[in-house]
């Protein structure tokens, strides 16, 4: 190949970034008309589009069945083909979410407060969407759905970028999406899918500023260290689900088991999964927590005394405190006391959710008070970390940053605010 043809072939990221570009321009056209639209109009678009959900049922799981299938012969984890596992329970509940959505107090428009100024002027400030919204995620189909809700809810344009291990079922879901915007009247601009899986295009949306407002990347630990390093556009994320539930001497031991093989084991590989189990010296009966989560089918990886418990627990390495498996595995330490435990996920955790399981009442306030995480819990299970579970029917991810917005992110922080000022002619002297 010549020099000049060379030249004249477009590289990948210039065609990516070309593609992001227009997407922008339409979503941006698409979010003047979102941010006025009423809440009765987007919620209807929400509603109908949870029955095209519903109607279109055989090819989603058609297509997911597909994605399925390239998973497994793609040497996906368990934890990850979980993931991307769509079934009619499921796929119900993810129409469900919908209508939960659609049925949420809108918060464009809502005053947060009000002051009048010695001068005359009156101040408020009051809720405006953010504008564009890209989402970056990896195997969860259902993202696509909850991603595009509550980005329409909120008066957003979403540009939702899915992994190639769900296209199928992505490019699926988005298209009852669409029906629901149609059904409407409002620009089927407001949510789009990228239509290719080219890595290239992350980097473009990446570098989307003015286009794209805020970037919410979903997905494993290396997808969101590259979109905070390279982003352009503000970030709203967080890197992992260290999640970690102490059990203090003064738990209750059937809440304690119970406990923590729900929070370990209900599911593996969502990031509200306890991966690392803290139990009090002091608790009387650590030997049968640690069998409720052998039996359950859980690895246990501890220290020499944890060990000494039962034959069964493997040697825990430095860096088994640090990780996140998302699978069924779990490191178990004992501690002295409230101060050790507290020690231990400040160290360790991500700030993302830990428990404590008592019954002292002391014990569990201070806990919550001085755990720096964006969900602290006492005696629930850590996979209550949603945001379906919190009222907010559904969630675009779980922020663990400390500005904006913190815990499960749904409609409110979707949005920011604007100050309003009215004068009746005031000059400043």
């Amino acid at each position: 190949m010549t020099e000049a043809a060379t030249i004249a072939q477009p590289a990948p990221a210039i065609a990516a970034e070309a593609l992001i570009n227009d997407m922008g321009r339409r979503a941006r056209a698409a979010a003047k008309i979102l941010a006025r639209t009423p809440t009765a109009t987007k919620a209807a678009a929400l509603r109908a589009a949870a029955n095209a959900m519903r109607a279109a049922e055989a090819d989603i799981l058609a297509a997911n069945a597909a994605d399925m299938a390239r998973g497994a012969d793609n040497g996906l984890s368990p934890a990850m083909l979980d993931r991307l596992k769509l079934d009619p329970a499921r796929l119900a509940g993810i129409a469900a979410g919908l209508d939960a959505v659609a049925g949420l107090d809108d918060p464009v428009g809502r005053v947060i407060d009000t002051a009048t100024r010695p001068n005359g002027l009156a101040l408020s400030r009051v809720r405006v969407p953010l504008g564009v919204v890209g989402i970056i995620y990896e195997s969860r189909p259902n993202v696509t759905a909850d991603a595009g809700a509550l980005c329409l809810m909120a008066g957003n344009a979403a540009i939702l970028r899915g992994g190639s291990e769900a296209i199928d079922s992505s490019r699926a879901i988005h298209a009852a999406l669409i029906a629901g915007l149609e059904a409407t009247g409002l620009p089927a601009d407001a949510i789009q899918l990228v239509p290719v899986t080219d890595r290239a295009v992350v980097g473009a949306m990446l570098k989307a500023a003015g286009l794209i407002d805020i970037i919410i990347p979903r997905g494993g630990k290396s997808l969101v260290a590259r979109v905070q390093n390279e982003a352009r556009v503000p970030v709203l994320a967080h890197l992992d689900g260290i999640n970690h539930t102490y059990i203090h001497a003064a738990a209750d031991p059937a809440k304690a088991a119970a406990l923590a093989v729900n929070a370990k084991m209900r599911r593996t590989g969502v990031c509200g999964a306890t991966e690392t189990l803290l139990i009090d010296r002091a608790y009387p009966a650590p030997m049968a927590v640690l069998a409720a989560l052998l039996d359950a089918g859980c690895e246990l990886r501890g220290t020499r005394d944890v060990q000494s418990l039962d034959p069964r627990i493997l040697a825990a390495g430095d860096e088994d405190w640090d990780t996140e498996y998302l699978d069924g595995i779990c490191a178990v330490k004992l501690v002295d006391g409230v101060d050790e435990a507290m020690d231990h996920i400040a160290a360790h955790a991500s700030h993302h959710t830990d428990a404590i399981v008592t019954e002292d009442i002391a014990a569990a306030e201070r806990f919550l008070a001085e755990v720096d995480s964006a969900i602290v819990m006492w005696n629930a299970s850590t996979q209550f970390a949603d945001g379906g579970e919190f009222g907010l029917g559904a969630e675009i991810g779980i922020s663990t940053g400390r500005l904006h917005a913190r815990g499960p992110v749904a409609l409110e922080g979707l949005t920011t605010y604007k100050w309003v000022v009215r004068g009746t002619g005031q000059a400043r002297p």
